[in-house]
């Protein structure tokens, strides 16, 4: 019976271990079928790119009008609504007018009275002179008339003045937008005593089309970029931070400080901006992206293919045309669109740019070139980062 026993211990042995072999060589066939991961891939070139610079910045209206009263009286018309969009010349407000119509009528009656004097005098002139030149009358009558009829002229001319100024008085009881903009709230209603003592403000007037947006970059970033810039009016948008929606607004640079902000050490700039569809209000937080020059060139990559870890910033590529290969890089330049590689990266280098989760140094890939739908030529057409032609 023990030799039984030791016989039935020997097959199971036998068996396990049996099978043990085949689910090991099971494990083995099922690793070696895993399929190659596939990947796309961008080829890297050093080549001219538009390089822009990006400031935070702030929003100004073009233009602000305080809409103020020049005569006095009871305001009688109002004819916008609050926040309308008004045209330069357009009638906005009616100060009661009967006041300004009777100087004016006043000043017309007192310059038909002097020329009727005037008339008067020009006659008695005419008809004294003969009566001088023949010894028939006193000189001295004849030159009171002359004096009387030039004092008149004198004086229907400070009528035609009076007349002037009281018709120009009347025109401003009509109030009109200086500018093209966007109107605030009436500030005075209709029935209050306006202009008493002083003008009084009724709206303001801001013109966004187009807006302003200040920055202010550092001394350095200033003599870079007035180093290396190649147009007088250099190409500039902005982005509106923290919106659902980004919103992108283009324009360029006009105007540059000439002082340098002691505390800061920062030269204030402007950019301005197009703002056609009203998008963007004064005093709003923006991204100010700069055009520095697209003369240079660099070897770029997107920032989102780059990995960081204790040893510094890698990359992946393929090697061997199907092989992954993990590359350490310098970057220099960055931005939000591509990364300036100083070194780590050559010509014709095959980035590996998805299914970056995956990757594994020494795995097997298959690869798929996208270089022209994801490289970085592309990136700078989707985002409208080719600038305008020299202006």
């Amino acid at each position: 019976m023990f030799n039984n026993i030791k016989t039935f211990n020997t097959i199971l042995l036998s068996s396990l271990i049996l099978l043990t072999a085949c689910s090991e060589e099971k494990v083995e066939k099922i690793k070696r079928e895993i399929p190659a991961l596939k990947v796309n891939i961008i080829k890297v070139k050093k080549e001219a790119v538009p390089i822009w610079k990006q400031y935070t910045g702030m929003t100004k209206a073009s233009s602000s009008q305080e809409v103020k009263t020049r005569v006095s009286g009871v305001l009688e018309k109002i004819y916008f609504k609050d926040g309308d969009y008004v045209q330069k010349g357009q009638k906005l407000f009616q100060i009661q007018q009967s006041e300004y119509l009777a100087s004016l009528n006043a000043a017309k009656a007192k310059k038909a009275q002097d020329k009727a004097s005037l008339a008067l005098a020009t006659a008695d002139v005419n008809r004294y002179k003969p009566l001088v030149d023949e010894g028939l009358a006193p000189r001295a009558t004849l030159e009171q008339y002359q004096a009387q009829q030039a004092g008149l002229k004198a004086t229907i001319a400070g009528d035609m003045a009076e007349i002037d100024r009281a018709r120009l008085e009347l025109s401003y009881t009509i109030i009109k937008a200086p500018i093209s903009g966007t109107a605030s709230v009436r500030r005075v209603d209709v029935g209050n005593l306006v202009g008493e003592g002083e003008s009084t403000v009724l709206t303001t007037i801001v013109r966004t089309d187009p807006i302003y947006a200040y920055f202010s970059p550092s001394q350095k970033d200033v003599r870079l970029f007035q180093k290396y810039r190649n147009k007088d009016k250099p190409d500039a948008f902005i982005t509106v931070a923290g919106s659902t929606q980004e919103i992108r607004l283009d324009g360029y640079v006009d105007f540059s400080n000439n002082i340098v902000d002691p505390l800061t050490s920062t030269i204030t700039m402007r950019a301005t901006i197009n703002n056609k569809d009203k998008k963007v209000l004064p005093g709003t937080f923006v991204y100010v992206n700069l055009f520095i020059n697209d003369k240079y060139k660099f070897l770029m990559i997107p920032p989102e293919v780059i990995f960081n870890d204790q040893l510094g910033s890698y990359v992946y590529i393929v090697e061997n045309e199907d092989t992954i290969k993990r590359v350490d890089i310098q970057t220099d330049y960055t931005s939000k669109y591509y990364v300036s590689i100083k070194s780590g990266l050559k010509d014709g280098d095959k980035l590996i740019v998805s299914a970056l989760v995956k990757l594994k140094e020494g795995s097997k890939v298959i690869v798929r070139d996208v270089t022209e739908s994801k490289g970085i030529s592309t990136i700078l057409k989707v985002n409208n980062l080719i600038p305008k032609m020299a202006q």
